[in-house]
């Protein structure tokens, strides 16, 4: 009962506090800005009297990339120094470069126009606004798999938190690689080191990834029981973790990649775990040493990665852990998002999710399927599902109910605005989660699973979003819940 008191006093107040800013900021508009949220409004000059001409790129002039490489920009645009161009096209290209350059994760704001025309001939302008790229950060992050299972059913504990440094260096050179430091402790002390240069090549396709962690953890997840993870802790370290990878990145095109990884895991759990569980590692064994293999494929065509609005894109997974038949393990899984306007401001958004993992064992290291990572079901959040295979689709119309730019009080020529946009949602999931020999306590294993609900989503820079949702499930259950992605 204590918990259902948190859940629907608490968390309504929550909500009650977030539509109040969310309305309060209609106040705000006639002070703060007359630009709408949506800065992509970045191309200035009348294009109806260029409709039926045929264009001359005299040149292209790039501002603001202080400390970005040219090349690393010039390689997203669709258009170069020299080409001829359509003026009925130039729209659509103009809003395509912005599309690519924005989801380089390098930029707050991009606009792309005409500065000067002399009959045929034009020069097109480039104006960026780099992101911030140095955080050494103080990091505060909850261990549980979303806010309300920590929340409720772990009843606020700060002894599920990691906190710590991250030191996080983006662009180091300016080519969009990227380095990261991060000494974390609480829950999890783990240390992580990695680097990434995503183009080392003339053509600027071919990139690397390396990367370190070492943690530890005095609690484990040994099993499922009644369709909820369960956990063990004691006082010495009860899993330890070791870990290094190489990945090797192909980007033939602005849209596609390919990655290529092979790591060195070496991963132990304490004597007692086997106690609880004897099914946890193959072979009753305390711990495993494996060499893995993953390829990944992925395509984008969207107007936002953090937040797609129109478009399509795909991932697409093959993963191959062992050499041995202690170990072994294939896995295939495949997400693919797309989204479609219908109507001014709103819009239709599909995710499909699916999986199937070889051979069908019943060991739990081989068997975590929905309630993790993009895999959650909204209005499941408290359960998980485990099995060797399933997939989970999910529908959802949005509809943009306010738009605002603040501006910064804060002297920033990078960060003079701040837009906010607020979006109205419908939802509904499916889902499956197949299991060869399923606890009689799991009861949603080789069934259909079904939620649905109404939120909110508020959604700004550094790919922020919040969501505030109210879901239901086929269990008969309903409450409030709260989602948040940030890859600050």
């Amino acid at each position: 009962m204590k918990n259902e008191y948190y859940q629907m006093k608490v968390l309504p107040v929550l909500l009650l506090l977030a539509l109040f800013f969310s309305f309060n900021c209609l106040d705000a508009q006639d002070t703060v800005s007359a630009i709408t949220a949506d800065t992509s409004s970045a191309i200035k000059p009348e294009m109806a009297s260029l409709k039926n001409m045929a264009l001359l790129v005299t040149d292209v002039v790039v501002s603001g990339n202080k400390k970005t490489k040219l090349f690393i920009v010039m390689r997203e645009l669709p258009f170069k120094k020299g080409d001829e161009l359509s003026g009925a096209n130039l729209p659509a290209l103009f809003n395509q470069a912005r599309q690519q350059l924005m989801n380089t994760l390098l930029f707050v704001d991009v606009a792309i126009y005409i500065a000067e025309r002399k009959g045929n001939l034009v020069r097109i302008n480039v104006d960026l606004k780099e992101r911030w790229y140095l955080f050494p950060l103080p990091y505060f992050r909850l261990v549980d798999r979303n806010f309300n299972q920590w929340w409720v059913d772990q009843k606020r504990s700060l002894e599920r938190v990691n906190y710590g440094m991250k030191f996080t260096q983006n662009n180091v050179s300016g080519r969009n690689d990227n380095l990261d430091v991060w000494l974390i402790t609480g829950y999890t002390q783990q240390i992580t080191l990695r680097y990434e240069l995503p183009f080392f090549d003339r053509k600027l396709r071919n990139g690397f990834n390396v990367g370190f962690v070492y943690a530890t953890q005095k609690e484990v997840n040994y099993a499922t029981g009644n369709n909820k993870q369960l956990f063990y802790k004691q006082e010495e370290v009860a899993r330890r973790v070791t870990r290094a990878d190489f990945t090797y990145s192909y980007r033939p095109n602005v849209k596609e990649r390919h990655y290529f990884r092979v790591s060195y895991n070496h991963e132990s759990v304490a004597d007692t775990i086997l106690q609880i569980n004897p099914l946890y590692y193959p072979d009753g064994k305390t711990e495993m040493k494996h060499i893995d293999f993953a390829y990944q494929y992925k395509y984008y065509n969207v107007d936002q990665v953090s937040y797609p609005s129109k478009g399509f894109q795909i991932e697409a997974n093959l993963y191959k852990r062992g050499l041995d038949k202690t170990s072994n393990l294939w896995l295939a899984s495949t997400r693919a998002v797309y989204a479609v306007p219908i109507a001014p401001k709103t819009f239709l958004h599909w995710e499909a999710i699916a999986t199937v993992k070889l051979p069908f064992s019943n060991y739990f290291f081989n068997e975590k399927l929905i309630g993790y990572g993009f895999t959650q079901m909204r209005g499941l959040e408290y359960n998980v599902v485990d099995g060797v295979a399933g997939g989970i689709l999910k529908s959802t119309i949005h509809h943009q109910l306010l738009g605002f730019v603040f501006k910064n009080p804060f002297p920033s020529k990078t960060h003079d605005r701040i837009p906010f946009r607020i979006f109205l949602k419908a939802y509904g999931d499916l889902g499956y989660g197949y299991n060869t020999q399923p606890n009689p306590t799991n009861t949603l294993n080789n069934g259909l699973l079904r939620t649905w609900g109404l939120g909110m989503d508020i959604v700004s820079i550094y790919d922020f979003v919040f969501k505030i949702e109210y879901s239901f499930n086929q269990l008969g259950r309903n409450g409030l819940y709260l989602q948040t992605r940030n890859d600050f």
